[in-house]
């Protein structure tokens, strides 16, 4: 656990696993998500705002333990407003994915970033995976940077978008 402040240094956040009690705010951080960047993630806001409570909850509780799939959130207190996913790779058995992360606007540029994937980064070392792969939109240059930040490089792999058909992701790695 870590607590980091947001830009203005005034307040502050606790960087946990998500705990199936945070079913409710985890929902209303989803929907802020696919608000603020609909092509960063899989699904589309409505469908999102269509999946009953208790997918929700059910998700939340699988993601709160186990060295599989984990969620990482950055907790105020209030609202959540942060969050990054990691799983292991289903045929690299030494590399994390990492996925849906993102940092609420008014939160952005303080480290927020670098602590939840830092806590991932953790959970993936003691599940003896020593590898963090994650896929960027071609073209997202602000997550780009902040992932070159934190010490991805580009392997030069491109895939394609996995629901616009159009656009392209790009596959960065770094050490865990």
């Amino acid at each position: 656990m870590t607590t980091v402040a947001d830009t203005t240094g005034r307040r502050l956040a606790e960087i946990r696993r998500v705990r199936p009690t945070d079913a409710g705010r985890m929902r209303a951080l989803r929907l802020e998500m696919l608000a603020d960047a609909p092509l960063a993630f899989l699904e589309t806001l409505a469908e999102a705002a269509a999946r009953p409570h208790a997918e929700y909850a059910a998700r939340i509780a699988q993601v709160s333990t186990g060295a599989v799939n984990a969620q990482f959130i950055a907790d105020p207190g209030d609202r959540l407003v942060g969050q990054v996913g990691g799983m292991a790779h289903p045929t690299e058995p030494g590399v994390t994915v990492l996925y849906a992360v993102y940092v609420t606007p008014a939160w952005r540029g303080g480290g927020l970033l670098a602590d939840l994937v830092a806590a991932a980064a953790a959970w993936s070392r003691e599940c003896r995976r020593d590898e963090l792969m994650l896929e960027v939109v071609v073209g997202n240059d602000r997550a780009y940077r902040a992932y070159r930040r934190l010490g991805f490089t580009d392997t030069g792999v491109r895939v394609p978008h996995p629901t616009v058909p159009t656009l392209r992701e790009l596959q960065m790695r770094r050490r865990a």
